[in-house]
């Protein structure tokens, strides 16, 4: 099976990297399962996540650059600029021969200090 985020294909390493970075944080999974529900005003995700708008776009932020989630500005009727976010499509298959097809990419430079 092939891993994809969007319309991205995920071939490289750099590409897994930004996705695992992206979901490190448990807030970011809360995040996800949120906006697998359905997308979200952000005032009403920060509400539903139990933090700070400027926390939630820093982790919205991260979710982005993986490509997890993305957002669309819409007026009100009222005529009041509205963020919204959702969750791309993705499907991730994580399994031994995976990771350890990644490692072989992996370069560890000795930083001069004991190993």
């Amino acid at each position: 099976m092939e891993n994809f985020v969007g319309d991205l294909n995920l071939k490289k390493y750099e590409d897994y990297v930004n996705v695992f970075d992206a979901l490190s944080h448990p807030a970011r999974i809360k995040i996800i399962g949120i906006l697998a529900e359905g997308r979200q005003y952000v005032s009403e995700l920060a509400r539903l996540v139990n933090i700070s708008r400027p926390l939630l776009y820093m982790h919205l932020k991260k979710l982005e650059a993986a490509r997890l989630v993305v957002s669309t500005m819409e007026l009100s009727s009222s005529g009041k600029a509205m963020k919204y976010y959702a969750l791309e499509d993705f499907e991730l298959q994580i399994t031994k021969e995976l990771l350890n097809q990644l490692s072989e990419r992996i370069v560890i430079e000795n930083q001069g200090g004991k190993q």
